[in-house]
């Protein structure tokens, strides 16, 4: 109960903090890693257990189906290639630069111990960097990037991950078997995704229920993180397979209102299991710190340490390799602005995805040891989430301003073309729709004498007419995904207004 007790009060501390956040442009998880760090001073008394495989379900499972059911196919298609840098290169780079510098500090660390800790900072949580970005419109393609990024650099870095800790158990290790796994579990994965998504549609087709249909997208998403566990494939892709492809198809086959209050519980929930793994961590670092005491000279050193490797290696890295792209590029379509660079380089904050795999280090039960050196991997894991959210999170919206990377006009380009395209196929039914009620239509509604059922009937044509031509845009990419979801909001409003005024006229 004591515990209980305190989550709910944390979860209010993080509701505050979040707020605050806003009013100061800074992304939330960073005043929510430093409340966590003072949770860990705190003396709470409170230290939970927490199942290693449990962690990486419950927490990094709906956060990245969330962030890849708003991907849009068609804009990393276009920018595959810093995608791909980031997700393979940039990963890979920062977890060798950490294991080495992890090894000169701690000589007696193994190999596959340091290989862990790099896998565990490696991947940034782009959710962090585009909560500023969104407040302050930057080019289209750095949102891209980012966001890219983030749906992807968890396969490879919990990869890399999972083989280290195999290693450390006993198992072999290779270069060669270990890209050999990340190309099976990877395709296998992407393949287990589509299938499960359109046996997901075909299976809760019947259920008209909201609060029905909204508890199924949670199950569903568990689900398919657990099969995928189960079968020994990806499940970070076969969720991201699996979120994409549902956004595809589902809005041919959810209504709005079910829309909607999916929009609200998932954003909801996302927040929670935000708050509660920095909450978990900072009641599970109490202990960490404790143990540790004596050495805070030393832990500082090591923490310090690869808090700057991360944030190095990742700026070298991006910053090569757009001089790379600049200088072999001959049409110029490669070519990628400095600042714009070296903003994506500065978005490097790590969050949930290394609270979680931190968190799942297996700890010491009955006979079975915990993992060597976790204590010191689980500080300095956090250590590396405090810092880049604190220092680059707060930094980022002033170098922002300070460089003059402005919004490129891409989404509103796009928003114009396709409100045009989506007026005219509205015009077209009004046109070709007989009698007094669609001229009712035309001059706004303004004449008081028709039917009010019959307007508002005439009313969801109109809005399923402009769905359709929606939908026609961005089969035929015209328009990318997030042109699609604003303008698919605004739709989704519309004809929930439209559903209760016609209840109240019936």
């Amino acid at each position: 109960m004591q515990l209980f007790e305190l989550v709910l009060v944390l979860l209010l501390t993080g509701a505050v903090l979040t707020v605050i956040a806003q009013r100061i442009g800074t992304p939330y998880p960073a005043l929510l890693a430093v409340a966590g760090a003072a949770l860990a001073l705190l003396p709470t008394g409170a230290d939970p257990g927490l199942d290693p495989e449990l962690a990486l379900a419950l927490f990094v499972a709906p956060t990245l189906m969330d962030a890849a059911f708003d991907a849009s196919p068609r804009d990393l298609k276009a920018n595959w290639r810093p995608v791909t840098s980031l997700v393979l290169i940039a990963v890979g780079v920062t977890v060798i630069a950490v294991a080495i510098v992890a090894r000169l500090l701690v000589p007696d660390m193994p190999w596959a111990v340091a290989i862990a800790l790099g896998a565990i900072v490696a991947p940034p949580d782009a959710s962090a960097a585009t909560a500023v970005l969104r407040q302050l419109s930057p080019p289209h393609r750095v949102m891209v990037i980012l966001e890219g990024e983030s749906l992807l650099n968890d396969a490879s870095a919990l990869l890399i991950y999972r083989v280290a800790l195999s290693a450390v158990a006993g198992g072999a290790f290779s270069i060669w078997m270990a890209g050999w796994l990340l190309l099976v579990t990877c395709l296998g994965g992407a393949v287990l995704g589509f299938v499960t998504a359109r046996l997901y549609l075909l299976l809760v087709r019947p259920a008209h229920d909201i609060a029905v249909s909204v508890v199924t997208q949670f199950v569903g998403t568990f689900a398919v993180w657990i099969l995928a566990e189960r079968l020994g494939v990806s499940p970070v892709i076969t969720t991201v397979f699996y979120a994409i492809t549902i956004a595809r198809l589902a809005p041919g086959r959810l209504g709005a209102e079910h829309r909607r209050a999916s929009y609200a519980v998932w954003e909801v929930a996302v927040f929670v299991l935000n708050a509660l793994a920095f909450i978990l961590i900072g009641l599970q670092l109490r202990g960490v710190l404790e143990r540790l005491h004596g050495h805070a000279a030393e832990f500082a050193i090591f923490a310090g340490s690869i808090l700057l490797t991360c944030v190095l290696a990742r700026m070298a890295w991006v910053m090569g390799f757009t001089t790379l792209m600049r200088k072999f590029s001959r049409n110029g379509t490669m070519r990628a602005p400095a600042n714009g660079a070296f903003v994506v380089s500065w978005c490097g904050m790590r969050g949930i995805v290394t609270l979680a795999t931190a968190l799942a280090l297996p700890v010491a039960v009955g006979d079975t040891p915990a993992f060597p050196y976790r204590d010191l991997l689980v500080a300095a894991a956090f250590a590396v989430v405090l810092g880049t959210l604190v220092i680059q999170g707060v930094t980022l919206a002033p170098l922002l301003r300070w460089m003059r990377l402005d919004d490129d006009g891409a989404i509103t380009r796009e928003l114009s073309l396709a409100r045009h395209e989506v007026s005219s196929a509205a015009l077209l039914v009004l046109h070709a729709a007989p009698g007094q009620h669609a001229a009712a239509l035309l001059a706004e509604f303004e004449d008081a004498g028709t039917s009010q059922a019959d307007r508002h009937n005439l009313t969801l044509q109109v809005i399923a007419a402009k769905r359709h031509r929606l939908l026609e845009l961005r089969r035929s990419l015209v328009i990318g995904d997030s042109t699609f979801q604003h303008l698919e909001e605004e739709l989704d409003w519309a004809e929930g207004h439209t559903l209760r005024r016609l209840r109240s006229a019936g």
